[in-house]
Protein backbone atom coordinates (compact mmCIF):
# COMPACT_ATOMS: atom_id res chain seq x y z
CA UNK A 1 0.00 0.00 0.00
CA UNK A 2 1.14 3.53 -0.75
CA UNK A 3 1.44 6.15 1.99
CA UNK A 4 -1.44 8.12 0.43
CA UNK A 5 -3.73 5.06 0.55
CA UNK A 6 -2.79 4.46 4.19
CA UNK A 7 -3.56 8.11 4.95
CA UNK A 8 -6.99 7.73 3.32
CA UNK A 9 -7.76 4.60 5.36
CA UNK A 10 -6.77 6.40 8.58
CA UNK A 11 -8.84 9.43 7.55
CA UNK A 12 -11.85 7.19 6.81
CA UNK A 13 -11.58 5.63 10.27
CA UNK A 14 -11.34 9.13 11.78
CA UNK A 15 -14.58 9.99 9.97
CA UNK A 16 -16.10 6.76 11.33
CA UNK A 17 -15.04 7.78 14.84
CA UNK A 18 -16.56 11.25 14.36
CA UNK A 19 -19.70 9.59 12.99
CA UNK A 20 -19.90 7.64 16.25
CA UNK A 21 -19.89 10.65 18.57
CA UNK A 22 -21.86 12.78 16.09
CA UNK A 23 -24.65 10.17 15.91
CA UNK A 24 -24.38 8.81 19.47
CA UNK A 25 -27.43 10.88 20.34
CA UNK A 26 -29.52 8.90 17.86
CA UNK A 27 -29.45 5.78 20.00
CA UNK A 28 -29.09 7.22 23.50
CA UNK A 29 -30.92 10.57 23.53
CA UNK A 30 -34.24 9.07 24.60
CA UNK A 31 -32.73 6.67 27.15
CA UNK A 32 -30.83 9.61 28.73
CA UNK A 33 -33.74 12.06 28.64
CA UNK A 34 -35.99 9.52 30.38
CA UNK A 35 -33.25 8.92 33.01
CA UNK A 36 -33.17 5.17 32.40
CA UNK A 37 -29.36 5.44 32.15
CA UNK A 38 -26.87 8.14 32.99
CA UNK A 39 -25.09 9.68 29.97
CA UNK A 40 -21.92 7.70 30.76
CA UNK A 41 -23.78 4.40 31.10
CA UNK A 42 -25.74 5.14 27.93
CA UNK A 43 -22.69 5.73 25.71
CA UNK A 44 -21.08 2.50 26.94
CA UNK A 45 -24.34 0.64 26.26
CA UNK A 46 -24.69 2.10 22.76
CA UNK A 47 -21.00 1.54 21.89
CA UNK A 48 -21.22 -2.12 22.89
CA UNK A 49 -24.17 -2.76 20.59
CA UNK A 50 -22.65 -0.69 17.78
CA UNK A 51 -19.92 -3.33 17.72
CA UNK A 52 -22.35 -6.27 18.10
CA UNK A 53 -23.63 -5.28 14.63
CA UNK A 54 -20.31 -6.63 13.26
CA UNK A 55 -21.61 -10.16 13.90
CA UNK A 56 -25.07 -9.54 12.42
CA UNK A 57 -24.68 -7.50 9.23
CA UNK A 58 -22.13 -9.67 7.45
CA UNK A 59 -23.36 -9.28 3.88
CA UNK A 60 -22.36 -5.57 3.81
CA UNK A 61 -25.30 -4.45 1.66
CA UNK A 62 -24.92 -0.77 2.53
CA UNK A 63 -21.15 -0.83 2.01
CA UNK A 64 -21.67 -2.18 -1.49
CA UNK A 65 -24.15 0.57 -2.35
CA UNK A 66 -21.89 3.37 -1.03
CA UNK A 67 -18.83 2.06 -2.90
CA UNK A 68 -20.85 2.32 -6.13
CA UNK A 69 -22.03 5.93 -5.61
CA UNK A 70 -19.47 6.95 -8.24
CA UNK A 71 -18.79 4.95 -11.40
CA UNK A 72 -15.60 2.87 -10.96
CA UNK A 73 -13.65 4.50 -13.80
CA UNK A 74 -13.77 7.87 -12.01
CA UNK A 75 -12.80 6.77 -8.51
CA UNK A 76 -9.29 7.92 -7.60
CA UNK A 77 -7.51 8.35 -4.29
CA UNK A 78 -7.72 12.16 -4.69
CA UNK A 79 -11.50 11.90 -5.12
CA UNK A 80 -11.91 9.75 -2.01
CA UNK A 81 -9.54 11.91 0.05
CA UNK A 82 -11.36 15.13 -0.92
CA UNK A 83 -14.76 13.62 -0.18
CA UNK A 84 -13.63 12.48 3.27
CA UNK A 85 -12.15 15.89 4.17
CA UNK A 86 -15.39 17.64 3.11
CA UNK A 87 -17.51 15.15 5.07
CA UNK A 88 -15.41 15.61 8.22
CA UNK A 89 -15.66 19.41 7.97
CA UNK A 90 -19.46 19.37 7.62
CA UNK A 91 -19.87 16.76 10.37
CA UNK A 92 -17.81 18.82 12.82
CA UNK A 93 -19.64 22.04 11.92
CA UNK A 94 -23.08 20.48 12.48
CA UNK A 95 -21.90 18.74 15.66
CA UNK A 96 -20.58 22.04 17.05
CA UNK A 97 -23.90 23.71 16.21
CA UNK A 98 -25.87 20.87 17.83
CA UNK A 99 -27.62 20.01 14.54
CA UNK A 100 -28.35 16.29 14.07
CA UNK A 101 -27.46 16.13 10.37
CA UNK A 102 -26.79 12.93 8.47
CA UNK A 103 -23.24 11.55 8.45
CA UNK A 104 -24.34 9.14 5.73
CA UNK A 105 -25.44 11.83 3.32
CA UNK A 106 -22.43 13.97 4.23
CA UNK A 107 -20.11 11.17 3.16
CA UNK A 108 -21.98 10.39 -0.05
CA UNK A 109 -22.33 14.09 -0.92
CA UNK A 110 -18.59 14.63 -0.45
CA UNK A 111 -17.71 11.52 -2.47
CA UNK A 112 -20.00 12.55 -5.34
CA UNK A 113 -18.89 16.22 -5.31
CA UNK A 114 -15.21 15.31 -5.51
CA UNK A 115 -15.89 12.90 -8.39
CA UNK A 116 -17.80 15.58 -10.31
CA UNK A 117 -14.89 18.00 -9.81
CA UNK A 118 -12.47 15.32 -11.04
CA UNK A 119 -14.43 14.51 -14.21
CA UNK A 120 -16.02 17.91 -14.83
CA UNK A 121 -19.35 16.19 -15.43
CA UNK A 122 -22.37 14.85 -13.55
CA UNK A 123 -22.23 11.65 -15.62
CA UNK A 124 -19.77 10.13 -13.15
CA UNK A 125 -22.57 9.59 -10.62
CA UNK A 126 -24.33 6.25 -10.40
CA UNK A 127 -27.81 7.78 -10.70
CA UNK A 128 -30.01 4.85 -9.49
CA UNK A 129 -28.11 4.59 -6.18
CA UNK A 130 -27.99 8.36 -5.63
CA UNK A 131 -31.69 8.84 -6.48
CA UNK A 132 -32.65 6.02 -4.11
CA UNK A 133 -30.49 7.50 -1.34
CA UNK A 134 -31.83 11.03 -1.83
CA UNK A 135 -35.44 9.79 -1.87
CA UNK A 136 -34.91 8.24 1.55
CA UNK A 137 -34.05 11.66 2.98
CA UNK A 138 -37.84 12.01 2.93
CA UNK A 139 -38.88 8.37 3.16
CA UNK A 140 -36.70 7.27 6.11
CA UNK A 141 -38.09 9.80 8.63
CA UNK A 142 -41.58 9.31 7.20
CA UNK A 143 -41.39 5.53 7.62
CA UNK A 144 -39.92 5.99 11.10
CA UNK A 145 -42.72 8.40 12.01
CA UNK A 146 -45.50 6.12 10.72
CA UNK A 147 -43.98 3.06 12.42
CA UNK A 148 -43.64 4.92 15.73
CA UNK A 149 -47.21 6.24 15.46
CA UNK A 150 -48.57 2.72 14.87
CA UNK A 151 -46.49 1.16 17.67
CA UNK A 152 -47.55 3.93 20.09
CA UNK A 153 -51.23 3.39 19.28
CA UNK A 154 -50.71 -0.37 19.71
CA UNK A 155 -49.27 0.21 23.20
CA UNK A 156 -52.00 2.70 24.11
CA UNK A 157 -54.81 0.35 23.01
CA UNK A 158 -53.22 -2.48 25.02
CA UNK A 159 -53.64 -0.47 28.23
CA UNK A 160 -57.40 -0.72 27.81
CA UNK A 161 -59.52 -3.59 29.05
CA UNK A 162 -61.13 -5.84 26.49
CA UNK A 163 -60.30 -8.64 24.10
CA UNK A 164 -59.58 -6.58 20.98
CA UNK A 165 -55.93 -5.66 21.74
CA UNK A 166 -55.25 -9.15 23.17
CA UNK A 167 -56.59 -10.86 20.03
CA UNK A 168 -54.51 -8.55 17.82
CA UNK A 169 -51.31 -9.19 19.84
CA UNK A 170 -51.99 -12.95 19.80
CA UNK A 171 -52.35 -12.90 16.02
CA UNK A 172 -49.05 -10.98 15.76
CA UNK A 173 -47.33 -13.60 17.94
CA UNK A 174 -48.69 -16.47 15.80
CA UNK A 175 -47.64 -14.65 12.61
CA UNK A 176 -44.11 -13.98 13.89
CA UNK A 177 -43.66 -17.57 15.10
CA UNK A 178 -44.76 -18.83 11.67
CA UNK A 179 -42.32 -16.38 10.04
CA UNK A 180 -39.45 -17.56 12.28
CA UNK A 181 -40.35 -21.20 11.63
CA UNK A 182 -39.99 -20.65 7.89
CA UNK A 183 -36.89 -18.48 8.24
CA UNK A 184 -35.17 -21.16 10.29
CA UNK A 185 -36.25 -23.78 7.73
CA UNK A 186 -37.48 -26.06 10.52
CA UNK A 187 -38.39 -29.04 8.38
CA UNK A 188 -38.84 -32.42 10.12
CA UNK A 189 -36.75 -34.23 7.53
CA UNK A 190 -33.82 -31.91 8.29
CA UNK A 191 -33.86 -32.36 12.08
CA UNK A 192 -31.17 -35.05 12.28
CA UNK A 193 -29.19 -36.18 15.30
CA UNK A 194 -26.97 -33.15 14.73
CA UNK A 195 -29.82 -30.87 15.75
CA UNK A 196 -27.67 -28.33 17.63
CA UNK A 197 -25.10 -27.80 14.86
CA UNK A 198 -27.87 -27.62 12.26
CA UNK A 199 -29.76 -24.90 14.17
CA UNK A 200 -26.59 -22.86 14.74
CA UNK A 201 -25.71 -23.10 11.05
CA UNK A 202 -29.16 -21.90 9.97
CA UNK A 203 -29.32 -19.06 12.53
CA UNK A 204 -25.90 -17.67 11.73
CA UNK A 205 -26.43 -17.42 8.02
CA UNK A 206 -26.25 -13.62 7.82
CA UNK A 207 -29.44 -13.07 5.85
CA UNK A 208 -31.33 -15.22 8.38
CA UNK A 209 -29.82 -13.52 11.45
CA UNK A 210 -31.07 -10.07 10.42
CA UNK A 211 -34.64 -11.27 9.89
CA UNK A 212 -34.59 -13.45 13.01
CA UNK A 213 -33.59 -10.48 15.15
CA UNK A 214 -36.28 -8.33 13.53
CA UNK A 215 -38.86 -11.05 14.22
CA UNK A 216 -37.75 -11.31 17.85
CA UNK A 217 -38.16 -7.53 18.30
CA UNK A 218 -41.81 -7.74 17.20
CA UNK A 219 -42.36 -10.93 19.24
CA UNK A 220 -41.11 -9.26 22.45
CA UNK A 221 -43.39 -6.28 21.81
CA UNK A 222 -46.43 -8.50 21.17
CA UNK A 223 -45.89 -10.62 24.29
CA UNK A 224 -45.39 -7.47 26.37
CA UNK A 225 -48.61 -5.85 25.11
CA UNK A 226 -50.64 -8.91 26.17
CA UNK A 227 -49.95 -8.04 29.79
CA UNK A 228 -50.21 -4.24 29.63
CA UNK A 229 -53.91 -4.08 30.49
CA UNK A 230 -53.25 -5.96 33.75
CA UNK A 231 -50.69 -3.38 34.93
CA UNK A 232 -51.30 -0.15 36.75
CA UNK A 233 -49.59 3.00 35.46
CA UNK A 234 -46.69 2.81 37.94
CA UNK A 235 -45.88 -0.82 37.14
CA UNK A 236 -46.20 -0.20 33.40
CA UNK A 237 -43.84 2.79 33.67
CA UNK A 238 -41.23 0.62 35.39
CA UNK A 239 -41.54 -2.08 32.73
CA UNK A 240 -41.19 0.45 29.93
CA UNK A 241 -37.98 1.71 31.54
CA UNK A 242 -36.59 -1.84 31.49
CA UNK A 243 -37.80 -2.43 27.95
CA UNK A 244 -36.09 0.78 26.84
CA UNK A 245 -32.74 -0.87 27.52
CA UNK A 246 -33.71 -3.51 24.94
CA UNK A 247 -35.04 -1.02 22.38
CA UNK A 248 -32.00 1.27 22.66
CA UNK A 249 -29.68 -1.74 22.28
CA UNK A 250 -31.51 -2.88 19.16
CA UNK A 251 -31.42 0.62 17.69
CA UNK A 252 -27.68 0.82 18.43
CA UNK A 253 -27.20 -2.42 16.47
CA UNK A 254 -29.06 -0.84 13.55
CA UNK A 255 -26.99 2.34 13.89
CA UNK A 256 -23.69 0.44 13.89
CA UNK A 257 -24.69 -1.83 11.04
CA UNK A 258 -25.94 1.06 8.92
CA UNK A 259 -23.29 3.72 9.50
CA UNK A 260 -20.09 1.68 9.87
CA UNK A 261 -20.82 0.06 6.51
CA UNK A 262 -20.68 3.41 4.72
CA UNK A 263 -17.04 3.86 5.71
CA UNK A 264 -16.39 0.23 4.78
CA UNK A 265 -17.66 1.08 1.30
CA UNK A 266 -15.32 4.07 1.00
CA UNK A 267 -12.25 2.13 2.19
CA UNK A 268 -13.05 -0.75 -0.16
CA UNK A 269 -13.49 1.68 -3.07
CA UNK A 270 -10.02 3.06 -2.29
CA UNK A 271 -8.49 -0.43 -2.18
CA UNK A 272 -10.08 -1.27 -5.55
CA UNK A 273 -8.93 2.05 -7.09
CA UNK A 274 -5.36 1.28 -6.00
CA UNK A 275 -5.74 -2.32 -7.30
CA UNK A 276 -4.98 -3.80 -3.87
CA UNK A 277 -8.09 -5.97 -4.30
CA UNK A 278 -9.91 -6.82 -7.56
CA UNK A 279 -13.51 -6.19 -6.50
CA UNK A 280 -15.87 -5.46 -3.60
CA UNK A 281 -16.34 -9.12 -2.69
CA UNK A 282 -12.61 -9.37 -1.96
CA UNK A 283 -12.87 -6.92 0.96
CA UNK A 284 -10.27 -7.90 3.62
CA UNK A 285 -11.70 -8.95 7.00
CA UNK A 286 -9.82 -6.16 8.80
CA UNK A 287 -11.95 -3.51 7.05
CA UNK A 288 -15.29 -4.29 8.78
CA UNK A 289 -13.51 -5.03 12.06
CA UNK A 290 -11.73 -1.66 12.02
CA UNK A 291 -14.89 0.24 11.01
CA UNK A 292 -17.11 -1.25 13.70
CA UNK A 293 -14.40 -0.65 16.30
CA UNK A 294 -13.99 2.99 15.23
CA UNK A 295 -17.70 3.79 15.36
CA UNK A 296 -18.01 2.09 18.75
CA UNK A 297 -15.13 4.15 20.16
CA UNK A 298 -16.69 7.29 18.69
CA UNK A 299 -20.02 6.54 20.34
CA UNK A 300 -18.22 6.16 23.69
CA UNK A 301 -17.01 9.74 23.24
CA UNK A 302 -20.61 10.97 23.40
CA UNK A 303 -22.20 13.89 21.59
CA UNK A 304 -23.91 15.89 24.29
CA UNK A 305 -24.98 18.90 22.18
CA UNK A 306 -27.04 16.75 19.83
CA UNK A 307 -28.44 14.65 22.70
CA UNK A 308 -30.08 17.81 24.03
CA UNK A 309 -31.80 18.48 20.68
CA UNK A 310 -32.90 14.88 20.09
CA UNK A 311 -33.95 14.11 23.66
CA UNK A 312 -35.74 17.29 24.69
CA UNK A 313 -36.25 19.88 21.95
CA UNK A 314 -38.38 17.93 19.44
CA UNK A 315 -40.89 16.64 22.02
CA UNK A 316 -40.79 15.52 25.65
CA UNK A 317 -40.08 11.79 25.76
CA UNK A 318 -41.24 9.26 28.37
CA UNK A 319 -39.99 5.64 28.65
CA UNK A 320 -43.17 4.50 26.85
CA UNK A 321 -42.46 6.87 23.96
CA UNK A 322 -38.75 6.06 24.00
CA UNK A 323 -39.47 2.36 23.48
CA UNK A 324 -41.88 3.13 20.63
CA UNK A 325 -39.45 5.52 18.90
CA UNK A 326 -36.38 3.30 19.23
CA UNK A 327 -38.25 0.17 18.16
CA UNK A 328 -39.68 1.95 15.12
CA UNK A 329 -36.25 3.32 14.23
CA UNK A 330 -34.61 -0.10 14.61
CA UNK A 331 -37.21 -1.84 12.41
CA UNK A 332 -36.76 0.85 9.73
CA UNK A 333 -32.95 0.47 9.78
CA UNK A 334 -33.07 -3.32 9.61
CA UNK A 335 -35.49 -3.30 6.68
CA UNK A 336 -33.60 -0.63 4.68
CA UNK A 337 -30.32 -2.48 5.26
CA UNK A 338 -31.88 -5.65 3.86
CA UNK A 339 -33.09 -3.58 0.87
CA UNK A 340 -29.53 -2.21 0.36
CA UNK A 341 -30.61 1.41 0.85
CA UNK A 342 -28.19 3.73 2.68
CA UNK A 343 -30.33 5.78 5.06
CA UNK A 344 -29.66 8.22 7.85
CA UNK A 345 -30.07 6.95 11.41
CA UNK A 346 -30.50 10.61 12.38
CA UNK A 347 -33.42 11.12 9.99
CA UNK A 348 -34.98 7.81 11.03
CA UNK A 349 -34.99 8.38 14.79
CA UNK A 350 -36.04 12.02 14.40
CA UNK A 351 -39.07 10.92 12.39
CA UNK A 352 -39.82 8.24 15.01
CA UNK A 353 -39.68 10.78 17.86
CA UNK A 354 -42.05 13.01 15.88
CA UNK A 355 -44.37 10.02 15.42
CA UNK A 356 -44.68 9.30 19.15
CA UNK A 357 -45.15 13.00 19.84
CA UNK A 358 -47.99 13.18 17.32
CA UNK A 359 -49.96 10.46 19.16
CA UNK A 360 -50.48 12.89 22.05
CA UNK A 361 -51.42 15.80 19.82
CA UNK A 362 -49.80 17.48 16.82
CA UNK A 363 -48.89 20.51 18.92
CA UNK A 364 -46.76 18.26 21.18
CA UNK A 365 -44.14 18.22 18.40
CA UNK A 366 -42.09 21.40 18.22
CA UNK A 367 -42.46 21.83 14.49
CA UNK A 368 -40.21 24.92 14.38
CA UNK A 369 -37.25 22.85 15.60
CA UNK A 370 -38.25 20.06 13.21
CA UNK A 371 -38.33 22.34 10.15
CA UNK A 372 -34.87 23.68 11.04
CA UNK A 373 -33.61 20.09 11.12
CA UNK A 374 -35.20 19.38 7.73
CA UNK A 375 -33.37 22.35 6.23
CA UNK A 376 -30.09 20.95 7.56
CA UNK A 377 -30.92 17.57 5.99
CA UNK A 378 -31.73 19.11 2.61
CA UNK A 379 -28.54 21.18 2.58
CA UNK A 380 -26.21 18.37 3.70
CA UNK A 381 -25.60 16.68 0.32
CA UNK A 382 -25.15 19.88 -1.80
CA UNK A 383 -23.03 21.65 0.85
CA UNK A 384 -20.83 18.58 1.34
CA UNK A 385 -20.53 18.26 -2.43
CA UNK A 386 -19.47 21.91 -2.83
CA UNK A 387 -16.97 21.58 0.01
CA UNK A 388 -15.54 18.50 -1.70
CA UNK A 389 -15.19 20.38 -4.98
CA UNK A 390 -13.13 23.07 -3.23
CA UNK A 391 -11.02 20.51 -1.37
CA UNK A 392 -10.42 18.54 -4.58
CA UNK A 393 -9.03 21.57 -6.42
CA UNK A 394 -6.71 22.34 -3.50
CA UNK A 395 -5.51 18.71 -3.35
CA UNK A 396 -5.07 18.61 -7.13
CA UNK A 397 -2.69 21.57 -6.94
CA UNK A 398 -0.32 19.59 -4.73
CA UNK A 399 -0.55 16.21 -6.47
Amino acid sequence: MTSFLIAIIVLALVFDYINGFHDAANSIATVVSTKVLTPFQAVLWAALFNFVAFFIFTEHNIAGAVSKTVKPDFITLEVIFSGLIAAIIWNLLTWWSGIPSSSSHTLMGGFAGAAIAHAGSFNVINSPIVIKTVSFIVLAPLIGMIMAFIISLWFISSFRKGWGPKIFSSLVIIGVLFFLYNTLEMRPEKLTTHFKSYILKIIFQSHNLTWILLGLIILIMAVFTLYLSAMNSVKAHQWFKRLQLVSSAIFSIGHGGNDAQKVMGIITAALIAQKVIPDFHSMPSWVPLACYTAIGLGTMSGGWKIIKTMGTKITKVTPFEGVAAETAGAITLFVTEALKVPVSTTHTITGAIMGVGATKRLSAVRWGVTFNLIWAWILTIPVSGLLAVGVYYIVHLFR
